[in-house]
């Protein structure tokens, strides 16, 4: 092989060994967000329908609908969901009520019979024969039905949103490979709710965001909290605009920054766009 020729292939080469390789974030925030090929998932311990619709950019409602499953949402390891949107489907976004069974009538106890009197001769005192054992055993009363907890007061509409946490914006939203900013700063520093909510999910079990937080402020909006150091707040709990829900970390990551998401219906929003100027 002439010499010219073996020098163009060896440049070749180490140009594409030495080529910018893709982030590791952004090849897993690829990974986690594509629709798997049957469009369906496998429900996994400590997922929530909240965290499935957040890692495939769906819309909770909708894939509740699809799959037939009314509030407040509960799921089941292995169960099957369809990964649709219901609206495309040709579903209805409202939540479909869970069908109740209706408990059977409660048999009740029978009285013990009376005592037997025995009516004797004049010159004899009254004879009373005791009840069977049978009939004479004490009914207990039936358990206390436990109270149905009060369902908690609607979410209000979010007017206004807040910085999550304080430092310099290190990465910008892209709609395609980064879907939220990175604010950077120091370990252990405060995350805080952007605005007031419910937590619907707090855990490790979206690959490419380690301890994160999603929070549903109202019907349309979720926001989430990645890299977090240790999560403060608990799934089902309420938290106020301003809370800390968190401490910023290095989880997920090789840098200390929180990662901070917006979803309206489902879909990413850009955060710089509703989050006030500094």
């Amino acid at each position: 092989m002439p010499v010219a020729l073996l020098i163009t292939l060896a440049l070749l080469l180490a140009g594409c060994a030495s080529g910018p390789k893709a982030p590791i974030e952004d090849r897993q925030t690829r990974a986690a967000s594509a629709l798997p090929a049957a469009n369906a998932y496998l429900v996994k311990r400590g997922d929530t329908l909240y965290s499935i619709a957040f890692r495939f950019g769906l819309d909770y409602r909708d894939m509740a609908a699809a799959n037939g499953i009314g509030a407040p949402y509960t799921i089941y390891p292995g169960q099957r969901l369809t990964l649709i949107g219901g609206r495309a489907a040709g579903y209805s976004a409202s939540p479909q009520p869970v069908a109740r069974a209706t408990p059977a009538p409660r048999a009740r106890a029978s009285a013990p019979p009376p005592a037997t009197v025995v009516r004797p001769e004049p010159s004899q005192a009254p004879v009373v024969t005791p009840p069977s054992s049978t009939a004479a055993r004490t009914v207990l009363p039936a358990a206390p039905v436990p109270a149905t907890p009060a369902p908690k007061p609607p979410l209000a509409a979010v007017s206004a949103w807040r910085w999550p946490a304080s430092g310099p914006v290190s990465r910008g939203y892209s709609a395609t490979v980064h879907k939220g900013i990175d604010i950077s700063g120091k370990r252990g520093e405060a995350v805080v709710a952007a605005a007031a909510g419910e937590v619907v999910y707090a855990g490790t079990g979206i690959v490419g965001f380690g301890e994160l937080l999603i929070i549903k402020h109202d019907d349309v909006y979720l926001s989430a909290y990645g890299h977090n150091d240790r999560l403060l707040v608990a799934e089902g709990e309420r938290v106020s605009a301003g809370q800390q829900i968190a401490e910023k970390g290095s989880s997920g990551t090789d840098t200390v920054k929180l990662h901070f998401e917006i979803r309206q219906e489902g879909r990413p929003a850009d955060p710089l766009g509703l989050l006030p100027r500094r």
